[in-house]
């Protein structure tokens, strides 16, 4: 009996694969009465800056933008509605949106009494490591909504509860929660589907290195975006990926080899441009770290290119004033 928004996007399917948007449509316990986009819209397809409202093709409902005029419900958007689900695949990084939106919308919810459930979902890349430096007080913003570690190690649901407790919201909250799951566990091993949560997530191997090669893509450096395995390569056309190569091999880093390639993005950073770079392969997961290993990379940006790799940008994603000068000053990891 109660008139529900529902906040989601492609990864909000069923384990048979049928989208939560259609479950609640066909509920004869719910009225489900609009639909909410996080980044890249309703479908993941979309990678521009402002996204418009819209209207789903299946039910006919209003879908509202939260990555457009608004990212947080405003009350106009909310009226309408009793109670506001979230139900998004996240793959556990600070910095991807998602979790941003979720923690904008449990706040909007709080503001105007609403009622919010989460509709858990497993942390892609395990939720036991944690790994990183806590966003700097004072620094938050739309990638670094709350104060986590880069590798935050936690379920949406889990980040709701701690976005309540944190931020002393007053919210009637229900986490619908995970069944079955090991936290050690990686998302290959639940039997679920993998959706693609943006357009250039393309697999738990992107998802896990993402961590540590995500936070280099605010700088002058390609992290593969524009070709067919972004977050697999990093390189630029004025970086030696055999030389790199080899100074990232020495390193001895666990679970982890770095192989020098040659590729041409055909969008995004120095697209059409040949960059020189590396190929990262992860060799044994187990014991690899991916922020120690976006860490180690930006380090020897910063020891081997001084005057061509651009660091004042690498501490948008970062957000952690004392790991940023220490990289600046080429200190060890």
């Amino acid at each position: 009996d109660q008139r529900v928004g529902l906040i989601t996007n492609q990864t909000g399917i069923d384990r048979g694969g049928i989208s939560t948007i259609v479950r609640l449509h066909e509920a004869s316990g719910v009225e489900l009465v609009s639909l909410y986009s996080p980044e890249h819209g309703l479908h993941g397809k979309l990678d521009i800056a402002r996204i418009g409202d819209s209207r789903d093709d299946a039910t006919g409902l209003r879908v509202f933008s939260l990555y457009g005029e608004t990212r947080q419900p405003t009350a106009d958007m909310l009226d309408e509605i009793d109670t506001l689900v979230f139900d998004i695949q996240d793959i556990g990084t600070r910095f991807y949106t998602y979790i941003s939106t979720l923690g904008l919308a449990m706040q909007a919810a709080s503001d105007h009494g609403k009622r919010f459930v989460v509709l858990d979902r497993p942390n892609p890349i395990n939720g036991v490591d944690v790994s990183g430096p806590v966003t700097d007080a004072g620094r938050e913003s739309f990638t670094a909504f709350h104060g986590l570690p880069v590798r935050h190690g936690m379920t949406t649901g889990e980040l709701a509860l701690m976005f309540r407790s944190e931020r002393n919201l007053e919210l009637e909250l229900e986490i619908i929660e995970l069944a079955n799951w090991n936290r050690g566990d990686y998302f290959d091993a639940t039997g679920l589907r993998w959706v693609n949560p943006s357009p250039n997530m393309r697999s738990l191997t992107q998802a896990l290195l993402y961590p540590g090669i995500g936070l280099l893509e605010t700088t002058n450096l390609s992290v593969g975006r524009g070709t067919d395995t972004p977050f697999e390569v990093i390189g630029a056309p004025w970086l030696d990926g055999d030389s790199f190569a080899v100074e990232l091999n020495a390193l001895g880093l666990t679970g982890v080899a770095f192989i020098p390639v040659r590729f041409e993005p055909d969008s995004s950073k120095f697209a059409g441009e040949a960059c020189g770079g590396v190929n990262i392969t992860v060799t044994n997961r187990d014991v690899f770290d991916p922020v120690r290993t976006g860490l180690e990379i930006a380090r020897q940006l910063r020891l081997n290119y001084p005057g061509e790799w651009d660091i004042e940008s690498y501490g948008r994603l970062l957000v952690h004033a004392a790991t940023f000068e220490a990289v600046h000053e080429g200190r060890n990891v």
